[in-house]
């Protein structure tokens, strides 16, 4: 397999991913682009963007000024302080409960609504549901999380027709910041088309209604998309905020911990080495051990060439973080298993139709290993050359300053606190699914 020479990401990096003649990937092309912008025009624009749509509402006599879909992460307390203390908007937040939730991510939703004093709109879905569509979707394109994704990126779009309210906030468009998916010059916007094919896996609701998934009509209202007809109606259009501001999710962790309580992980986590990112949904251990089995490579791939790109970390610093954490199994998928009620023989049978072959190969015994790994790459002819400028050492991924955002078993030894979620030792109460 062939390696980004930069960060990590191999040549069959999902959704896409291309390597240049100097076999830098597309998705650091598109980092190093963005050195480039005009920020300050590109915020007046958002500036003058809002100031139209709350002008507009005004004049209909609507409350609420624009959209903000939440899960309670730190992107969710940004885009809210953004709209709310930096603009002066009134944002309606929206949320679909996946009731896959933390103890930790409900005690962050509690204070996105605290701290900004925003009304929100909670969805929640039947836990019957969801064990169906996570058992028919694991068959299908091996994501248990599917309904997760299509509802965060539906019901706040149904609300927007509801509420007649036309601007939908969206933090980084998450394509583009890993694998260069689209250009800054593309100004991209959420579309039905991009939520299908991308975060719904190429599956619309009504494919989930058959006789094998007994999946019913009903059930899939919440990943129904509204009709063309009334998104044109309404106006509604879902824009990046990564496309107006110079984005570093790092940053931004740090200022809303600061300045607004949102709270971290704090111990060591089984699948990356980040502490502030996913801190609101237990499955996602899950859902990225499948993207392992599948393709080869994990989160702390994704967090890692993250890091590189930024110059906090080196490569060969990232690789270590790729041995430590992309292969690990995770302690909660035994929990569910039970919840879907199948056997983990059952869950790799699945997964084996989708297994990249370019990187697995089935042994003798029926059991799969990986043919490569970018921990084999570290001395690939070039990396050298395409070495982004590190930032000063106090200010590195792993320094002192930093000991509350990334583990490392050097600031953290002897300091852990439990926090909830399934990224610490716990037990099996700390995995049942909280739905409200």
């Amino acid at each position: 397999m062939e390696y980004c020479k930069r960060c990590l990401y191999p040549a069959n990096a999902k959704p896409t991913i291309i390597l240049d003649d100097e076999g830098v990937c597309s998705g650091c092309r598109y980092h190093e682009s963005r050195q480039g912008i005009d920020w300050n025009e590109r915020e007046a624009f958002l500036r003058d963007l809002l100031a139209e749509h709350k002008a507009k509402a005004r004049e209909a006599g609507n409350p609420y000024d624009c959209i903000i879909p939440v899960g309670g992460g730190k992107d969710s307390h940004f885009q809210t302080h953004l709209m709310k203390n930096v603009y002066g908007m009134n944002p309606l937040l929206v949320t679909y409960n996946h009731t896959y939730n933390t103890a930790l991510g409900l005690r962050n939703l509690n204070n996105l609504v605290k701290q900004f004093g925003c009304d929100l709109v909670r969805f929640t879905t039947s836990p019957e549901t969801a064990r169906k569509v996570s058992r028919y979707m694991l068959k299908q394109c091996g994501d248990v999380t599917w309904h997760y994704h299509s509802g965060i990126r539906t019901f706040p779009f149904q609300i927007a027709v509801m509420y007649n309210i036309p601007l939908v906030i969206l933090g980084e468009h998450g394509f583009a910041e890993l694998v260069g998916m689209v250009t800054l010059e593309d100004m991209v916007e959420h579309t039905q088309w991009t939520r299908r094919e991308m975060d719904q896996r190429g599956f619309d609701a009504w494919d989930l209604v058959n006789e094998e998934s007994g999946i019913t009509e009903h059930e899939i209202k919440p990943f129904t998309y509204p009709s063309e007809e009334d998104i044109e109606r309404v106006g509604v259009r879902g824009i990046y905020m990564s496309n107006f501001f110079d984005w570093d999710a790092k940053k931004q962790a740090e200022l809303m911990h600061e300045k607004y309580d949102f709270e971290f992980f704090k111990s060591r986590r089984e699948r990356t080495f980040v502490l502030s990112a996913k801190t609101d949904d237990h499955a996602n251990d899950v859902h990225d051990y499948l993207k392992y089995l599948k393709f080869g490579y994990g989160r702390a791939t994704d967090d890692a060439s993250t890091e590189i790109r930024h110059g906090r970390m080196t490569r060969e610093e990232g690789i270590e973080m790729v041995r430590q954490y992309d292969a690990n199994r995770p302690r909660s998928l035994d929990t569910y298993l039970d919840w879907m009620g199948i056997s983990e023989q059952e869950f790799l049978d699945a997964v084996e139709p989708m297994r990249d072959t370019d990187l697995w190969e089935k042994q003798p015994d029926g059991t799969w290993q990986p043919t490569d790994s970018v921990v084999n790459h570290a001395n690939d002819e070039g990396v050298g050359a395409v070495r982004p400028t590190p930032v000063p050492e106090d200010k590195r991924t792993f320094s002192a300053a930093n000991r509350e955002l990334y583990y490392s078993e050097t600031h953290w030894a002897g300091r852990e606190e439990k926090v909830g979620g399934s990224e610490r030792p716990h037990n099996d109460d700390d995995l049942v699914p909280i739905i409200l």
